[in-house]
């Protein structure tokens, strides 16, 4: 694995966000019939919340992005982006795993959506995310919050 930090996302990330998120999600949005050059990027700034972001650096540079946003009856897991390069490097399941962690010490439900035939479906599945509803376009997942580990 990679040389890489997470650290809190300020308003300046915004753009580097942005436009990963239209490098990430192009080809599944090609496939699906969706993909328009100025929404993919007008979604991700109409949403960016810097408190609930994190920005992911691999030798000191952004590559990638993950938010997790509280909500009424779970923290709702978005814009968990990483740079092509770093893809498939463990990366992503190391910081999906210590948001989970920190989800399951508060009891917290997590819920997502990840675009239907998205290979992140999978790693999604991995840490135990399960099918809440789907359309067309999107999958709609949720996880409970493990149970602590009791010691005999």
């Amino acid at each position: 694995m990679a040389d890489w930090e997470i650290r809190p996302a300020s308003a300046a990330d915004v753009e580097a966000a942005v436009e990963l998120r239209a490098v990430v999600l192009r080809a599944d949005l090609e496939r699906l019939g969706r993909y328009d050059e100025q929404r993919v990027r007008q979604r991700l700034r109409n949403g960016f919340a810097p408190a609930h972001t994190w920005v992911v650096e691999v030798g000191g540079a952004f590559a990638g992005c993950v938010s997790l946003r509280p909500a009424e009856d779970a923290h709702w897991l978005e814009h968990f982006y990483l740079t092509p390069h770093v893809q498939g490097s463990g990366i992503g399941t190391a910081v999906l795993r210590g948001l989970l962690a920190r989800c399951d010490r508060e009891g917290a439900v997590v819920r997502l959506n990840v675009l239907q035939g998205s290979p992140a479906r999978r790693l999604y599945e991995r840490h135990g995310f399960t099918l809440e509803a789907e359309d067309p376009v999107d999958v709609f997942m949720v996880r409970e919050p493990a149970s602590p580990v009791r010691e005999q």
